[in-house]
């Protein structure tokens, strides 16, 4: 514990060191009316870099898409429902892909880095790579839903309209878990970037917390009194928000699991789709309508109005802030588009966690660290904090046992002395010693068996006293004639 609290105190001192070097700031639009100001007015007035990131893809045909940012927020994946999937470099829009598979797509999904996918098709889920070749067909991953992508396990976890949870090690290829969860269709799925916690939606209005060490969840949260739609959760792990068909968009915080806040929509309005920016912003869909809010995390701060708001041409399907940068991309029926939301992205990233600018050669150099660095699906618990000495179990172990009296007799070191005439060779030295230890042994099972001999005495005694009072369960027992 000594050692940790040095290692922390040294970590804060080379952060602080470091905030020198974070000469980037964020910024955001300021007034009160900026709900108002569409994405042409910003495009006017803002410099060539940003209006390269203000786009629309027109895809009438096969959507609606899902859509996926890689952690580094360079590339972009997208897939329609009716079989289109495309992957490129949504900045300098170079495709690495497109093809049609010919069949429905549910979800896609990145895997640690952009040379491998994940997409969700009717039956099975497929992993191609950055050229569209097939690489694998996970044939047990059946009716697949939705997807994440848990970076630091390598695991790919999917849930499935027959309500099963699964765990996949896409490092080895091997399933690590398979979860029953006996709660019906699981079309809502999200992860806690902090504990890797498993956030699963459900028609009765619960949102129940999985892990992989466990059958059943690690707790269930009562949302709302009518079915999920969505579930977001923030970049700190401490805050979970969430709509229902109840019209009504509500805060959590996971620390206490108490509800902050909550807001009502009219009756025309239903909130949808949710997702959280690495700087709190919270975009909320609504029909074929985003509203992007500030500081929705805050139990004092009730927005009356939205931060942004944009209108799509049809209903949204997903939608994602891009890591590192202050767009936001928004899947629905007639392609995809991607918006400025200034004050979204965080503007100081770590090169060594997740580099926008990576070459080839620190693509791989990562891969092998991330592999090496890879955590074990046991550590995934609740409290995300490891490096703790559990002092409470440690001593109930201690004195369970001091209470055992039938531990294995500890063995002797016993140096045999030197004989005369033959009696020193090996064979007669090791004969010896183990008569020693056997010997040993046999006394200290004889002083066990002697103790227990007497605790049995003792007991009897007990019973056949009058004064000795009995346990309350004793009238329970069959009398005996």
């Amino acid at each position: 514990m000594k050692e940790r609290e040095e290692t922390f105190e040294k970590v804060a001192e080379k952060s602080a060191r470091t905030e020198l070097l974070r000469t980037e700031e964020v910024g955001y639009l300021e007034g009160e009316s900026t709900h108002q100001i569409s994405q042409n007015e910003i495009k006017a007035q803002a410099d060539e870099a940003t209006q390269q990131k203000i786009f629309d893809l027109h895809l009438n045909q096969f959507g609606p898409y899902r859509m996926d940012y890689l952690r580094n927020g360079r590339h972009l994946l997208i897939g329609g429902a009716k079989g289109h999937v495309a992957a490129f470099d949504w900045q300098t829009k170079s495709l690495h892909c497109e093809m049609n598979v010919m069949e429905t797509v549910t979800d896609v999904k990145w895997l640690h880095q952009e040379t491998m996918f994940a997409v969700a098709q009717k039956k099975w889920v497929y992993i191609y790579d950055n050229q569209g070749i097939e690489l694998h067909c996970l044939k047990h991953l059946d009716s697949t839903l939705r997807l994440e992508f848990l970076p630091y396990h390598f695991l790919l976890v999917s849930s499935g309209a027959k309500g099963f949870l699964s765990y996949l090690d896409v490092s080895v290829g091997k399933e690590v878990v398979g979860i029953h969860t006996k709660q019906g269709r699981l079309d809502v799925l999200t992860v806690n970037p902090q504990t890797a916690i498993v956030h699963l939606g459900h028609p009765n209005g619960n949102v129940s917390l999985w892990t992989p060490n466990m059958k059943e969840p690690a707790a269930k949260i009562l949302c709302h009194g009518s079915g999920i739609r969505d579930v977001a959760i923030d970049v700190t792990g401490k805050y979970m928000a969430t709509t229902g068909f109840d019209r009504r968009l509500k805060i959590f915080d996971l620390r206490t699991y108490r509800e902050l806040s909550r807001f009502q929509y009219n009756k025309r309005q239903c909130p949808g789709l949710l997702d959280f920016s690495q700087k709190g912003l919270l975009a909320v869909s609504r029909d074929n309508v985003v509203e992007v809010y500030k500081d929705m995390t805050s139990q004092a701060y009730r927005p009356e109005k939205p931060y942004l708001y944009h209108r799509c041409d049809k209903l949204v399907a997903n939608l994602m802030f891009c890591p590192f940068e202050d767009v936001l991309g928004i899947g629905h029926g007639s392609g995809f588009s991607s918006i400025v939301i200034p004050g979204a992205g965080e503007a100081n990233y770590d090169a060594l966690e997740a580099n926008p600018f990576q070459s080839k050669a620190q693509r791989k150099q990562t891969e092998v660290r991330m592999l090496l660095d890879k955590v074990k699906p046991e550590m995934i618990t609740l409290d995300g904090q490891i490096c703790k000495v559990d002092l409470q179990t440690a001593k109930e172990l201690q004195e369970e046992r001091n209470k055992t009296k039938y531990l294995k007799p500890n063995k002797i070191d016993f140096t045999p002395k030197n004989k005369m005439k033959g009696g020193s060779s090996g064979a007669k030295l090791v004969q010896r010693k183990k008569g020693v230890q056997e010997e040993h042994i046999r006394s200290a099972v004889r002083d066990i068996v002697r103790t227990k001999q007497v605790e049995g005495k003792q007991k009897e005694r007990n019973k056949s006293r009058k004064g000795v009072q009995g346990s309350a369960l004793d009238r329970l027992k069959k009398k005996t004639a």
